[in-house]
């Protein structure tokens, strides 16, 4: 089915199950429960899931697979969000025009960078990437000011052409008059799902760049890509040139930045210079390494799991706390109060560190190993490898050597 074989095709339709039903899957507690602000089934969060898991797709694709650690690819995010906006300020809402522009733009400048970036390898192309997006955030905060608004932001305005604005059109991103910010919400008990278009609009997208993920990691060229990972002096003896390879790479992964990039600004008729700051480079590093890089479904659960901690750890404050500790003794509820408050609101990054450090330690294989390692426990399945019985018989004992 779809050139996959059966194996990765009930994979694939498996990731397709669970994209679509996030909005359940993420709602498990009762609205109004002490457990509820553990749930994250709303919009924005949700669309968030899909576009940074599309990004970290993009970033395994170079890093997971090649070998070649790119502190950069934030620049593409930038760009393929500008690409977006400008789109809405020259035509209209329409949010397909801009994710073409997104995705034909940042590959060009992924070929421009990775063109130069790729003459070097290990540290020292690291450190290119990281300089050109470092330039890239500076030209669009300062420089290229009248493209990008600098420290404002591009946003759209009255005064904009928008050229195919008509009278009936939305005022807000849509997919040819379908309402990215629209939403249908079911009661049920007291659980609340919300089924947003400007989620599913992602998800789909979403789907679709995993399954070009996944016949890329099939292919004879994901093939070549490992060999460049594995071994690319022995691969230059052979007389195979590996650039062009890793070219092709480097641009498909800032194809992906961008397209995620023109999501975020679909989402969000707003484009920044801040998406292009190095920080935004070094978080789907971690969230490749932290859900298993070289893996199909690591750098996705690697982004969920970020995006998801983040929201969580950053929303609980100190009233929640003493809220969920109500039942114990004053001098408990305070003392506990007390030691938890550090870890959450404006200290969620510090929380969240402290996790990447459990999953770097104790799975250096990411959160895929973890998977793998339920799953033995499950199936009574021993990690070691299990070593054959000598037989004297068919292993006779070697000659002694005489000198």
């Amino acid at each position: 089915m779809l050139g996959l074989s059966k194996k990765d095709t009930f994979f694939f339709l498996f990731v397709v199950f669970l994209t679509m039903a996030t909005p359940i899957i993420l709602q498990p507690f009762p609205e109004g429960s002490a457990l509820a602000q553990f749930n994250a089934g709303y919009p924005d969060l949700m669309q968030r899931f899909a576009i940074y898991g599309i990004f970290a797709i993009g970033f395994n694709i170079l890093f997971g697979l090649t070998g070649y650690l790119s502190f950069g690819h934030a620049a593409f995010l930038g760009v393929g969000s500008y690409s977006v906006v400008w789109m809405y300020k020259l035509l209209n809402y329409n949010v397909v025009p801009g994710l073409v522009l997104a995705i034909i733009t940042s590959g060009l400048f992924a070929l421009l960078i990775g063109y130069i970036s790729l003459r070097r390898s290990g540290i020292y192309f690291s450190i290119l990437t990281l300089a050109f997006a470092q330039m890239s955030f500076n030209l669009a905060y300062s420089v290229l000011t009248p493209l990008t608004n600098g420290e404002t932001g591009l946003q759209v305005y009255n005064d904009d052409p928008q050229i195919l604005l008509g009278a009936n059109h939305p005022l807000g991103p849509h997919f040819f008059g379908i309402v990215m910010q629209d939403s249908a919400k079911i009661n049920v008990g007291g659980w609340q799902w919300t089924f947003n278009n400007g989620y599913y609009f992602c998800a789909i997208i979403a789907v679709i760049a995993f399954y070009l993920s996944l016949r890329i990691f099939r292919s004879p060229f994901g093939t070549m890509l490992r060999a460049i990972k594995t071994n690319q002096t022995r691969m230059n003896y052979t007389g195979l040139n590996p650039r062009p390879y890793t070219l092709a790479a480097f641009v498909i992964s800032g194809m992906y930045a961008g397209l995620a990039g023109g999501l975020l600004a679909a989402m969000d008729p707003l484009a920044g210079a801040e998406r292009m700051q190095w920080t935004a480079s070094g978080e789907v590093v971690l969230m490749t390494i932290l859900g298993g890089a070289g893996t199909l479904m690591g750098p996705v659960l690697g982004a969920g799991f970020i995006k998801y901690f983040e929201n969580i750890f950053s929303k609980i404050n100190d009233g929640i706390l003493h809220h969920w500790f109500s039942a114990l003794p004053d001098g408990v509820e305070e003392f506990l109060v007390f030691i938890f408050h550090p870890f959450i609101g404006k200290g969620w990054s510090l929380t969240l560190g402290l996790l990447f450090m459990l999953v770097v330690i104790f799975l250096p294989g990411g959160l895929i190993e973890g998977g793998r390692r339920l799953g033995n426990l499950f199936t009574g399945k021993s990690r070691k490898p299990t070593t054959p019985a000598k037989d004297p018989e068919h292993h006779p004992k070697p000659a002694p050597h005489v000198a």
